[in-house]
């Protein structure tokens, strides 16, 4: 899906209309196709490189642009894009969605392609650890993934109790084991949400690579956007370079991206660590101009706090 497929921006348009121009950008390349009353599938052949998406139609909505998420991803990479699209919530246990991978597999569609990413972020990150066993040899870039909310495994995941009578134990349910097939994924997640924390434990696998994002809560795609390394850690794990060494070097924007600073901040007010909050607030300040951290910090020194002697600023 290039850049050149959406050159309008979408967020004026009611959902039908929505739909209706997607269906009509989408069948100059590829198709789109109803999947049911809940579902729907978007393909643009453009390249030997394929990234599958899956998203939430209210999300995609929501955007600013209003632009399906495979557009920020792909960009002008001249990749290929299939999206799945659900209406709310459903992690996508749908038979017609089932019956659509078993068709791809059977047609051969994804050895069509050189490279295969799955992407997804939470429920839709589910999906593509679940459905990504279509594809053997592909990568997964999954944030938050649930596992599975089978309360015989994850009855401790108490956020989705409606789930909990839809059947995750069928084809393409439990998540971890169909990841096996994967060349690697990337687990996207932060240690300090609990439910997250323990799911990504049960994707413990030799091919899988954890990515820790402290600090940063449930909305990892929206921070990664805003601190534009999304796409490029999507373009990574399409070339095969993503590792924990790129990822953490990209990851170093966060130190001048305000929502984790004013977390930062927060956590070590809470936890009265007066020092440890003057020394973090200094070193917001010396990066940038921070009236917020700056008060703070001269709100500290004031009470007292003393501070070792300024090292010099470490290269980004």
């Amino acid at each position: 899906m290039s850049n050149g497929a959406f050159r309008e921006n979408l967020s004026d348009l009611e959902k039908d209309k929505w739909f209706e121009t997607l269906e009509n950008l989408s069948e100059e390349t590829g198709y789109f196709e109803p999947l049911g009353d809940n579902h729907s599938v978007a393909f643009f052949d453009e390249g030997k490189t394929l990234v599958v998406t899956f998203e939430n139609v209210d999300s995609v909505l929501s955007r600013p642009d209003a632009r399906p998420m495979a557009y920020h991803l792909v960009g002008d990479h001249g990749w290929s894009a299939l999206t799945l699209f659900s209406e709310g919530d459903t992690w996508f246990r749908d038979p017609r969605v089932i019956g659509y991978f078993d068709r791809l597999v059977d047609d051969g569609f994804f050895e069509d392609f050189d490279n295969v990413v799955f992407y997804g972020e939470g429920s839709c990150g589910y999906a593509a650890a679940a459905f990504s066993v279509a594809s053997p040899g592909s990568k997964v870039v999954a944030l938050r993934p649930q596992a599975t909310l089978d309360a015989r495994v994850a009855n401790w995941d108490v956020r989705y109790k409606h789930m909990r009578k839809v059947d995750f134990s069928h084809r393409y349910g439990y998540a971890p084991d169909m990841i096996d097939a994967a060349d690697t994924a990337y687990i996207f997640f932060d240690p300090e949400v609990m439910q997250d924390s323990m799911h990504a434990a049960l994707f413990t696998k030799p091919n899988v690579t954890k990515l820790r994002m402290r600090h940063l809560g449930y909305h990892l795609e929206k921070h990664l956007l805003q601190m534009s390394i999304l796409p490029e850690l999507i373009r990574e794990a399409g070339e095969g370079v993503l590792d924990e060494d790129v990822f953490y070097r990209a990851f170093r924007v966060r130190r001048r991206y305000l929502p984790y600073l004013h977390n930062m901040l927060r956590r070590l007010e809470i936890a009265e660590r007066d020092r440890l909050t003057a020394l973090f607030c200094r070193s917001v300040v010396r990066r940038a101009n921070r009236p917020l951290f700056r008060k703070r910090l001269d709100d500290l020194l004031a009470k007292g706090i003393q501070l070792p002697e300024l090292p010099a600023i470490p290269a980004e």
